[in-house]
């Protein structure tokens, strides 16, 4: 494994003997690790099911008044005692899938206040209880939004091609695996009740190892990268199970855990939020590292005069602005997944300190904060990883030995005097 068998970085010079066998050393046991790991914690019992009826496509091609107002339910099919503000209507639907695909039906639509606008020709999700007469089966659940997802899938894939080319082909072939990792692994696991934070650290781990050798090549680059993600991946997730611990935080203000929590009695719904917290910090790293031992390599072909000492400084001084920039989209991208939830708290009157030590608030920013910490310990664990890769790797610089032997020569030929 050294730079001159990477597609990805050509004019990267070869490792020395030591390096490789210092980064073997380090490497190997971790990948040994996850894949012992992965064996061990791999689910082999079905994991629970809940029976949420059968899902149908079908398609509007009509919509009327209700015949029935009284019987006709209110947005989402849940009864409130009384007529709901609005004007109730049904639709006549074309299922489109499932055994009663051809088939015409009607269906109640959703309204009154806040109420989604139907018409003609939309296509929507349906579902259903086949106890129940055709005409009183289904309930409209969604809209169909298969295609415009397709759509944006394809138009991104296509963008990171044309931009990226092989590399981004590669890194979509990571993301595909990333994909895999998540629901054949991470997500039984943790249904089958098994440890989240051993959970979340193999399974991001394994995405790690695939991801980064597809995305950036087989070298010693990529592999000081990888070492230091598993390190500061570990170290995150220990800050995490910390930290949830310490905040008593329960999981339950996520009503789908909760829900769930209900169906498996093993399922540890605070331990989900650990895991949540591994595996979002995960993209943070991989950019982190990646981009801290691309500046050591680039410093180090820049100026091959250069000591350890000076790479490591310049390389700090890049991460620090780096680390600025990162913990600040994590903070804000945790802000926006709570926006709805604080703007609640402000319409209620709480002041700023009863709103982020709500669980449902803090959770989010514990995951912020033990993300953006495990982004800082990233930066100088990999910058320190990739200057001593680098050193070693090439021979001393010729400047520094003729400064070397002129400062031997000259101490020789004082004592000499």
């Amino acid at each position: 494994m050294t730079g001159s068998h990477s597609h990805m970085h050509p004019d990267t010079p070869p490792a020395g003997p030591r390096v490789r066998k210092a980064v073997l050393s380090v490497l190997l046991p971790l990948i040994v690790v996850t894949i012992v790991g992965l064996i061990v914690l791999w689910p082999t019992d079905d994991p629970p099911r809940i029976d949420s009826g059968v899902r149908t496509d079908a398609v509007i091609t009509d919509i009327r008044p209700c015949e029935d107002v009284q019987d006709a339910p209110p947005p989402g099919g849940h009864s409130h005692g009384g007529q709901p503000s609005g004007e109730c209507r049904e639709g006549v639907v074309e299922i489109t899938s499932g055994p009663d695909k051809g088939e015409e039906t009607v269906v109640s639509l959703w309204f009154g206040e806040g109420a989604p606008a139907f018409d003609v020709g939309d296509k929507v999700v349906l579902a259903g209880a086949f106890e129940q007469p055709l005409d009183q089966r289904y309930e409209v659940t969604d809209f169909q939004r298969g295609m415009p997802l397709l759509w944006l899938a394809i138009l991104f894939a296509v963008a990171v091609v044309v931009l990226s080319r092989w590399r981004g082909l590669a890194a979509l072939g990571g993301l595909v695996i990333s994909v895999v990792v998540l629901i054949t692994f991470l997500l039984p696991a943790l249904l089958a009740g098994k440890e989240p934070l051993a959970v979340a650290v193999v399974g991001a781990s394994v995405i790690m190892i695939v991801t980064l050798y597809m995305s950036h090549g087989i070298s010693i680059r990529t592999s000081v990268a990888l070492i230091g993600t598993l390190i500061s991946l570990t170290l995150t997730g220990l800050l995490g199970a910390l930290f949830t611990a310490l905040g008593q935080f329960t999981g339950l203000v996520d009503h789908a855990a909760a829900y769930i929590g209900t169906v498996n009695a093993e399922f540890n719904i605070r331990g989900l939020l650990l895991a949540g917290l591994v595996v979002g910090a995960l993209g943070v790293l991989d950019d982190t590292t990646v981009t801290q031992t691309a500046t050591i390599w680039e410093l180090s072909m820049a100026d091959p005069n250069s000591s350890r000492t000076e790479l490591f400084a310049a390389g700090m001084r890049i991460g620090r602005e780096h680390v600025a920039a990162t913990v600040n989209t994590l903070v804000l991208a945790y802000v926006g997944a709570s926006l709805p939830l604080l703007m609640l708290f402000s319409v209620a009157g709480q002041g700023v300190i009863d709103a982020v030590t709500t669980e449902a608030v803090a959770q989010e920013v514990v995951r912020a904060l033990v993300g953006g910490l495990g982004i800082i310990a990233a930066v100088p664990v990999t910058t320190g990883l990739a200057v001593l890769a680098v050193r070693q790797g090439q021979p001393e610089p010729a400047g520094k030995r003729r400064q070397r032997s002129g400062r031997g020569g000259a101490r020789a030929a004082s004592k000499t005097r």
